[in-house]
């Protein structure tokens, strides 16, 4: 049963960098009593609990445990969205052992270089010293009964080191396993900064309007319904509505988009956004915590918390490899020399660097970096990716399925046709006449008709006496004659046109068009056809999945003709007249019949079932509520490219995870087996040790980077 999560908490850990400390602090807090389930993330260096209702442990008992195993407790955030400001690495623990053990190694030699007859001694003191913070984790796992830690087997590996005289050998490990775990923790520090940078985008101060004066308050202060003056050049600081001023606005950090775009009264806009030209009255509408930054951060933590299939499957297999690392380790340092020459101490050396080679976290960070990496690059990139499971799944979509109105098109009705039929009635002066018509209303067709018009530059005149005329059109008087637009359906048995005229009726309604007819009395003067267009970056849109492989359909609830229509303009297959029921069912029968996995984009509303049926549902809209909060990725760019582009990168994660396998699988196979032959030592194991884990997170990196075509 999935544990509640109505009282779950989440706690800051500070120095868990990898996926061993995952496992550790899982392990020792997941056996407290009042603990029903606990789930540690190395990527966001925090640790979310879902408590007992009846009984919950103290943050005293939590952070004694967690003291216990070396890490110290943070801040409790209460939500996923506060990180802590980074120390420098020398003002860390791990970067205060570095400077301790190294400062050793060094007082070692030259002591040994003063005084040669004090022998491996300063070396000894130098390895036990440095030890003592790795034997304090150490013991503090092997009694919540976790005898598997990388610090178990360096305390082991070093003591044993001592016993066989190889002091100076023992402190050289000890140094560089300080050093990988500080380079471990500096890599993390980085990952966490790609998501904590963007709590950076919310200025700290607003200027809050009271009384009609504006004065500096703390933008955390912020309360719905308070107005707030936005200067150009200020960051917007927190979610609001325009109440005066217009002006174009930088939304790149928030969706990528790198146009600005004009915003009026009554437009939504978002924290972290930059004013541009002129000075704004905004009306707060969300708190700081919860504006489009500290959600995008929180569902964004969330999902890199969250492990994917394969991250799993790295976990459990790490889990018996290093058990069993550790058993041929032990084989190594008996049996040789029970069946050959080889002596015990080179036997139990061997033993010993097969001990540092066995700890998997180069192995077990491998995959939580990658996509812990691409979820920072596609949330920068206005893709927001609800968890690892997600993007993995992602990269695995054949067949993309999307809803046509405001998806594929639009969303509203343009003018695509004005045709004028008598000699004294050209296109312009019928779309003049219509637009005087419809100059008070405000359906879609009308807003489209008026909309052209201006764009045309025509002056408008006044209609007087104008109506409606139920179910049939709008009529009144223009200029001194007796006008009506009608729709082609009122003209049968009224109206005659001429073979001509019916034809073109016809083709335009085949077409998907709706049609508007001017007449003066019964003498048809012209026809308006609209239509809900394909919006500007559809074609391309759907090219970008084309060359990635992936088929796209529509499914609409328009009628079947549109449907058609708008389809083949597209290139693309197409399904009309669908209820939601009916897309959802299309989606299943596709998975049924093979054909998945079914991708699903829609509006997250009217396309719920459908969204929810599929493989993986996607979201489109501009930061609104739908968009970050329906589906399972959101698209808050808008743009149909981008689910190509989530596609891209999901395979560009997919590809890196797989490079990072091979990189920390190959290396330990290498330096297992040379180490067993006595080709390389103690030092090399920690290295190829520390060396993977810094190697595969920084190629995780990488996907910071990330641009549409590749990693």
């Amino acid at each position: 049963m999935e544990p509640s999560t109505a009282t779950a908490f989440t706690l800051r850990v500070e120095g868990m960098d990898c996926g061993g400390c995952e496992r550790k602090v899982e392990a020792a807090l997941g056996r407290l009593e009042g603990i029903e389930a606990v789930s540690a993330s190395s990527m966001t260096g925090s640790v979310k609990i879902h408590p007992h209702p009846l009984q919950a442990p103290s943050h005293e008992t939590i952070a004694r445990i967690l003291d216990e195993l070396g890490y110290r407790l943070g801040a409790d955030t209460g939500k996923e969205g506060a990180e802590a400001s980074p120390a420098a690495w020398w003002q860390t623990a791990k970067g205060r052992l570095v400077l301790v053990t190294g400062g050793l190694l060094v007082l070692a030699f030259l002591l040994r270089l003063a005084w040669p007859g004090l022998g491996q001694w300063p070396f000894a003191a130098a390895t036990l010293v440095g030890l003592v913070p790795i034997v304090q984790g150490a013991w503090g796992a092997l009694k919540m009964r976790n005898p598997f830690t990388i610090e178990m087997l360096m305390s082991i590996a070093a003591l044993g080191a001592l016993a066989i005289d190889a002091a100076a050998e023992a402190a050289v490990v000890v140094f560089l396993f300080a050093v990988g775990e500080l380079l471990e923790g500096v890599a993390a520090s980085r990952a966490r900064r790609s998501i904590s940078a963007l709590a950076d985008l919310t200025p700290s101060t607003a200027r809050l309007v009271e009384e009609g004066e504006p004065r500096e308050v703390p933008a955390a202060t912020l309360r719905p319904g308070q107005r707030v003056q936005v200067r150009p050049g200020d960051r917007v600081p927190c979610d609001g509505r325009i109440l005066t001023g217009e002006s174009d606005l930088d939304e790149s950090p928030i969706n990528g988009e790198s146009i600005p775009r004009s915003r009026a009264p009554g437009d939504d806009i978002f924290a972290g956004t930059v004013n541009l030209d002129a000075v704004l009255e905004v009306e707060v509408t969300r708190g700081a915590e919860d504006n489009t930054i500290a959600r995008v951060i929180r569902l964004v933590e969330e999902a890199q918390a969250a492990k994917a299939p394969v991250a799993r499957f790295i976990d459990r297999f790490a889990r018996y490899y290093m058990p069993v690392v550790v058993g041929l380790a032990l084989l190594m340092a008996v049996v040789p020399p029970l069946v050959s020459a080889m002596a015990w101490s080179e036997a139990v050396y061997r033993a010993l660097a097969l001990l540092l080679i066995a700890c998997p976290c180069a192995l077990v960070i491998s995959t939580p970096a990658a996509i812990a990496a691409g979820l920072s690059a596609g949330a920068r990139r206005g893709l927001l990716i609800k968890g690892g499971a997600v993007l993995e799944q992602l990269g695995k979509l054949h067949t993309v399925a999307l809803d046509k109105t405001g998806t594929l098109t639009a969303g509203a009705p343009r003018v695509t046709d004005v045709e004028g039929w008598t000699r004294d009635q050209d296109a312009s002066e019928v779309l003049r006449l219509a637009a005087a018509l419809e100059r008070d209303a405000s359906h879609p067709i009308a807003t489209a008709i008026l909309a052209h018009a201006r764009q045309q530059g025509l002056s408008i005149p006044q209609a007087q006496g104008s109506r409606a005329l139920s179910g049939r059109g709008v009529a009144g008087q223009v200029e001194g004659r007796a006008l009506s637009l009608v729709s082609p359906r009122q003209l049968a048995g009224q109206v005659a046109l001429d073979d001509g005229q019916g034809a073109r009726l016809a083709e335009l309604e085949h077409a998907g068009k709706s049609l508007a007819v001017l007449l003066e009395g019964e003498r048809p003067l012209g026809l308006i056809a609209v239509r809900d267009e394909p919006r500007d970056d559809a074609r391309e849109g759907l090219a970008a999945l084309s060359r990635l492989g992936v088929q796209a359909v529509m499914l609409s609830g328009d009628n079947a003709r549109t449907a058609a229509a708008i389809g083949e303009s597209l290139g693309i297959e197409a399904h009309g007249e669908l209820m939601p029921e009916d897309k959802a069912r299309r989606v299943r029968d596709w998975q049924a019949d093979g054909r998945g996995p079914i991708g699903k984009v829609g509006d997250g509303i009217n396309d719920a079932p459908a969204l929810a049926a599929a493989d993986v549902g996607i979201a489109m809209g501009g930061g609104t509520d739908v968009a970050l909060e329906t589906a399972d990725a959101a698209l808050l760019r808008n743009r149909v490219g981008g689910i190509a582009e989530l596609i891209d990168l999901s395979r560009a994660t997919l590809r890196n995870v797989k490079t990072n396998v091979a990189l920390a699988l190959g290396l330990k196979g290498v330096f297992l087996v040379t180490t067993a032959l006595g080709i390389t030592g103690m030092w090399i194991a920690v290295m190829a040790d520390t060396g993977a884990t810094v190697l595969v997170t920084l190629n995780a990196m990488r996907l910071l980077g990330y641009r549409f075509g590749g990693a």
